[in-house]
């Protein structure tokens, strides 16, 4: 019968075994201050950043009306929350009514005319005269001029107007594009799967959370399902 020694663990698993059932609170601080970057390497992080921002900036100059519109509808402003809301959520409505009733509900509020001619781009401020005006579709007279927040009220309330209802859900849908690739996990698939093939990598979500019976659970569960086999 031959007789051997057992290896000894190296560093890392003796830090593993020693930190079996360690205290959390004394666990997540020493993780706290091993993540911590030193001054250097902070400035380093900085600075690649910076560079990277700059290239994708100078790659996109004047490309994109929709990154400008983004710039003044910034989601520290009400009407850029509102905004984003709208695009996320209109993607996600399946049918006309609701969509009707979300973009009504959202809209009301905001004060538009402020955000008119704060930006070089034409398509912002074409897109704000819409969100306040559309003038050659419905007529209005002097008060509602002075007051493009009624009018905007009025216009969107207006259910023999469904010019209007489609402009706004076809402009949320651009911008919504821009950050949900899509209904599914296979639309989203298929949008992203030109960029993926170069390198660039998006995150999957799907939300069950909604679930109150066991038949939704259940419905979720196979959609989670089929959602990771897609993915993976």
């Amino acid at each position: 019968m031959f007789r051997t020694e057992l290896p000894q663990p190296n560093d890392i698993r003796t830090e593993i075994r020693n930190a079996y059932r360690a205290d959390e609170e004394e666990a997540v601080a020493r993780l706290i201050e091993a993540a911590r970057l030193s001054p250097e390497q902070t400035a380093r992080v900085q600075d690649r950043a910076y560079q990277l921002v700059a290239r994708v900036r100078k790659a996109d100059n004047g490309k994109s009306g929709i990154d400008a519109l983004l710039h003044e509808y910034e989601l520290s402003s009400k009407e850029g929350v509102i905004l984003m809301c709208l695009a996320e959520a209109l993607l996600r409505v399946p049918d006309a009514v609701t969509a009707d009733k979300l973009i009504q509900d959202k809209l009301f509020d905001a004060n538009w005319q402020s955000h008119l001619g704060h930006s070089d781009s034409f398509f912002v401020n074409a897109s704000t005269w819409g969100l306040m005006l559309t003038g050659k579709v419905i007529k209005f007279g002097k008060a509602e001029k002075a007051d493009p927040g009624r009018l905007l009220k009025r216009m969107i309330g207006r259910s023999g107007e469904p010019v209007i209802r489609k402009a706004f859900n076809h402009a949320m849908r651009i911008m919504g594009r821009q950050f949900v690739m899509g209904r599914t996990i296979d639309e989203a698939s298929v949008r992203a799967k030109a960029n993926e093939e170069k390198g660039y990598r998006y995150s999957y979500d799907m939300l069950g959370e909604a679930a109150r019976t066991m038949e939704d659970a259940d419905r979720y569960y196979r959609a989670y399902e089929d959602a990771i086999h897609d993915i993976g």
